[in-house]
This record gives structure tokens, C-alpha cells and sequence, in this order.
């Protein structure tokens, strides 16, 4: 064994046990950054060759590993836009280049165009309910779009579809065909009335009027009629005809359901709006009182945007002053083999390595990906006592290396003075 080799392989320690230091104090650092995954060091050994009476000391030397697959606490905030994932997967957010990258960081704000960015400044990627609900791309990036909140702002819907179910009194009387509301005479009779709000194109209400008159037995006319135009006292005669009527045909064999030639739904133009179809197929007639048991349409009157909401699958909507629920975006989560290999780069976002394995895109709740929590963050995975506890440890083995490096130094001390 030379001197040299001998001080060598004590300052190889000591920069080991430095790189053991860095990481302690970056963990320690961090320990309150959200989604931050604690860094390690580990050591091997480096051997040389020796011979039976000589031995060559080595080194040891160091690589740094991350705990990126192990979870950091829940921490709740009064946020919605505050994102944690229970489970595997990352968020996709893009730098101001329009890089994409990985993270777990999910303190999102508002930024002033919209946007939900980072603390580290990175932008939150999702697909657009624009085309309809969204498919991720499994093998990419390819069709993401930053998450902007902007995007819903005072909407008005018009109705296009909506639902009547409802039971017919099998008992009632038989009306004239002159008397029928079709005719829109005064002297109209019906069996049964029940109205609609529905909204044209621009969100206003319109009050639809639903007559349901028996024709014969088993048969019954429905007719539809503005109520903007009805006779004031006595609604009939109304100013116009009617918007459209439909036959509704029963079978008894089937316990009062409609039966199968018979129409199912009924289909008018709402004034000032779009074509709307309501859908009847589950109208019975039955021997009891005219009882509706479920009537909706679609479309909203003008409403402004008062919050936004996020669900465990990531849907991002938007809540209007009247309560409804609007899809916007849909946050995709990321992937890969082993995350453990990705690549830490700064903002505590990854990139895909050598070895982590390729990216993999879906939602959250499905295929192996955690829920999304909102008005949460992940916090940092870092245990502070054992950064304490590593900390002491190599700072004792530092001082050891040190202690080998400077033996060295004063036998080499000796092995000059001999000459003397």
C-alpha cells in the first residue's frame, strides 16, 4: 500500500460523505416544498488489484437516487385549485416553452390569462370538452392543452332535449274530436295539463303547455302550445296553433306501457330557439290519478361563472350562479415502468430517462392512476429526523476520512524527514 493510494482513498471518502451532506441539506431544505421526493446517497466500492503482500487501497464513490415513488402526506387547503393524487402518476405541465414534463407539485393558481400555473411556475396541461368528452392520447402528449378557467364565462344554452314521464288516469273521459285542444277552439277540453320551462338562444324562458286529452280507449293526443300565446282566463283559444301534437298508443298486456307502434317522443321548435325533442317512452296509463314522476329539459338561462370544481377523475367544471355543472377540461396523469428513474430537473418537475420506462397518459381513478383531490397538495416526503440523524453520521464519517487523509500525510511527513 503506498501513502499516496492510503490519502487518496481518504479524500474519496470525504467527497462521498460530502455527496451524502448535499443531498441531507437539499432534503432539508425541501422539506416543505409540495411534491418534493427526497434525494439519497448511495455508496460502492472501488477495488483495486493486490498481490499476496501488498495491498492497494481503493475508493468508494457514490450515486444519487430519488424516493420518487414514495408518497408524501395529504395536506388540505381552502383551494379547489389546490391538485394531490392518491396514488400513482404525475400531473403533465408544460414550461413557458412549451415543454412537457412531470410533477407532483400541484399548488395550481389562477394566473392572469386563465391558466393554472405552479409555484414553480409551470402550467397545467388537460383536454377540452370543446369536441364532446375526451380520450387521452395513451402514447403522448398530442392534443393537451393548458387548463384555463377563463374559458367559461356568461353562457346561455338553448333546449334541445328534455323528458316527460308521466301516468295517465286509464278512468277519464273520452274527448270529442271538435273539442280536442288540437282544434284550439274555445270550447277545448282536455283531460290533463302540465307545462315546461324551456330557453331559446339567447337563455330566455319560454312556458310551454302540455295538454293531454284520451281520443279513445287506449289513445291519447298530446298537444303543445306557448304559453305567450294563450287567451288570458281562459288559455284557449291561443293566439297561434299548436307547436306539435303526437298519439300516444297503450297496451294493457303491458300493464299500461305504450305500446310498440306507438310514438315514443314528441318533437317541436321552441320560439326564438333550437328544435326540441321530448322524450315520452316511459308515459304509462294506469288506473290512478295523473301523477308525473320525472319531467327535465336541458338549456340554461343566462348565468355567470361564481367557482370552479374539480373531481377525483380530473374533470375541471365550471359552477354558474344557478348551480349547473359545466365540463370545461379533463387533467390527464402521466406514467412510466420506474419512476424512480426519472429525471429531477429544477421547478420539482421529472423528464423521461434511460431507464424510467416510456410515458404512459390517462385519468385519474383509471388504469392503474390514482384519484385527483382537490383543495390538497402533496407535501414532501422527507422525514426530518432521519436528515438529522444522516446528518450526523456523516459528518462523523467525514471526520474519519479526514483523520485517514491526514495519518497519511504525516507518515509521508516521516518517510521526507528520514533523510535528515
Amino acid at each position: 500500500m503506498s501513502l499516496y493510494g492510503m490519502m487518496q482513498t481518504g479524500a474519496s471518502g470525504m467527497n462521498a460523505q460530502a455527496n451524502r451532506l448535499s443531498t441531507v441539506a437539499d432534503n432539508i431544505a425541501n422539506s416543505s416544498t409540495p411534491g418534493y421526493k427526497k434525494a439519497s446517497t448511495a455508496f460502492s466500492s472501488l477495488l483495486l488489484p493486490s498481490s499476496a503482500g501488498t495491498y492497494n487501497s481503493g475508493a468508494v464513490q457514490t450515486s444519487v437516487r430519488y424516493s420518487i415513488t414514495d408518497a408524501g402526506p395529504l395536506e388540505f387547503t381552502t383551494s379547489n385549485t389546490d391538485l394531490a393524487i392518491d396514488g400513482d402518476g404525475f400531473f403533465i405541465v408544460n414550461d413557458s416553452n412549451g415543454g412537457s414534463f412531470l410533477t407532483r407539485a400541484g399548488s395550481f393558481v389562477k394566473a392572469g390569462d386563465g391558466s393554472l400555473v405552479n409555484a414553480a411556475g409551470f402550467t397545467l396541461m388537460g383536454y377540452d370538452y370543446a369536441g364532446g368528452p375526451p380520450a387521452p392520447v395513451v402514447n403522448g402528449f398530442d392534443g393537451l392543452v393548458p387548463v384555463n378557467v377563463n374559458s367559461a364565462g356568461l353562457t346561455a344554452t338553448p333546449s334541445t332535449t328534455g323528458l316527460f314521464y308521466a301516468n295517465l288516469d286509464d278512468s277519464a273521459a273520452i274527448i270529442p274530436a271538435a273539442d280536442l285542444p288540437s282544434a284550439n277552439a274555445a270550447t277545448a277540453q282536455y283531460n290533463h295539463k302540465s307545462s315546461l320551462v324551456v330557453y331559446d338562444t339567447v337563455g330566455k324562458e319560454i312556458l310551454l303547455d302540455f295538454y293531454y286529452s284520451k281520443t279513445a280507449n287506449d289513445v291519447w293526443e298530446v298537444a303543445v302550445y306557448d304559453r305567450a300565446d294563450a287567451t288570458p282566463g281562459t288559455a284557449f283559444p291561443y293566439g297561434s296553433a299548436a307547436l306539435a301534437t303526437q298519439t300516444l298508443t297503450f297496451d294493457p298486456a303491458l300493464n299500461g306501457a305504450l305500446a310498440a307502434a306507438s310514438a315514443t317522443d314528441i318533437v317541436l321548435n321552441v320560439p326564438g330557439g333550437a328544435t326540441l325533442t321530448v322524450d315520452l317512452k316511459d308515459m304509462t296509463q294506469l288506473n290512478y290519478p295523473f301523477t308525473v314522476d320525472d319531467a327535465d329539459v336541458d338549456g340554461n338561462a343566462p348565468s355567470a361563472v361564481t367557482d370552479i370544481e374539480i373531481s377525483t377523475d380530473g374533470t375541471v367544471y365550471a359552477k354558474y350562479e344557478n348551480g349547473d355543472l359545466k365540463p370545461l377540461y379533463r387533467v390527464a396523469l402521466a406514467n412510466v415502468a420506474s419512476p424512480n428513474n426519472l429525471i429531477p430537473l429544477p421547478g420539482n418537475v421529472y423528464s423521461q430517462g434511460i431507464d424510467s420506462g416510456v410515458i404512459t397518459t390517462g385519468f385519474g381513478g383509471s388504469g392503474g392512476f390514482g384519484k385527483i383531490i382537490s383543495g390538497a397538495t402533496e407535501g414532501s416526503n422527507v422525514d426530518l429526523a432521519t436528515e438529522l440523524t444522516d446528518m450526523i453520521a456523516s459528518q462523523r464519517s467525514y471526520t474519519a476520512n479526514s483523520k485517514v487523509f491526514q495519518t497519511g500525510s504525516d507518515l509521508l511527513d516521516v518517510l521526507v524527514n528520514l533523510k535528515r
